[in-house]
């Protein structure tokens, strides 16, 4: 089974682009929808999470804005957070696996924002970066509701750049050109990923 590693920063259009891959009958493994269950009442973060940040936990589950206050521009809460979720997340993926190899899937795709910044690449066949401009990005993020210009900065900060990411990527899906183009993007990997003789060397995203 041919798996595909999803990422790209924040506003750059990754769930757009996962929906097209789910389209062409790749299943996509959601890593945030992922948290946000583990995060939910009777998910199993919410109590380590709770114990390890008391007071972010409310009506059984953990407020995630509550949550990215306590560990936003502090390293080493967010070290300790993320040692709490990653290893939950990993084994929420392996069931993942388990229902693709099941249901027979070709090629299966991982929606994973932090990829590089936590050595998934390393696990995957290929990976796709979604990128846009900046200032694409930048109008896109700040205008959702709460957003604002000190907290994007803070979130990109924690993040590898984009130019980064693009450097290391198998593939790139440039969302700023509109969908179409950007479904076109998709089909051709998903094609290329198919074909042995095109498919890409791993090592690409060494780093």
């Amino acid at each position: 089974m041919i798996v595909l590693g999803l990422t790209g920063s924040i506003g750059m259009g990754k769930s757009t682009t996962a929906a097209m891959f789910r389209e062409l009958g790749v299943p996509v493994y959601d890593a945030d929808a992922a948290v946000h269950d583990l995060y939910d009442v009777g998910g199993a973060a919410v109590g380590p999470v709770g114990e390890a940040f008391p007071g972010v936990v409310k009506d059984g589950r953990v407020e995630r804005e509550a949550l990215r206050q306590r560990v936003l521009g502090d390293p080493q809460a967010l070290q300790r957070l993320n040692g709490i979720v990653h290893p939950l997340v990993a084994q929420d993926r392996i069931g993942f696996f388990e229902r693709g190899q099941a249901d027979g899937a070709e090629m299966v795709a991982l929606d994973i924002p932090l990829l590089f910044e936590t050595g998934g690449h390393a696990n995957v066949d290929a990976v796709v970066v979604v990128t846009a401009p900046a200032e694409v990005q930048r109008e896109r993020v700040l205008a959702r509701p709460g957003m604002t210009p000190e907290r994007l900065d803070a979130i990109l900060a924690q993040q590898i750049s984009d130019a980064e990411k693009r450097a290391r990527a198998h593939f790139v899906v440039d969302t700023s050109r509109g969908l179409e183009p950007a479904r076109e993007q998709v089909a051709q990997i998903v094609a290329v990923m198919r074909d042995p003789q095109r498919r890409p060397p791993r090592d690409r995203t060494a780093g």
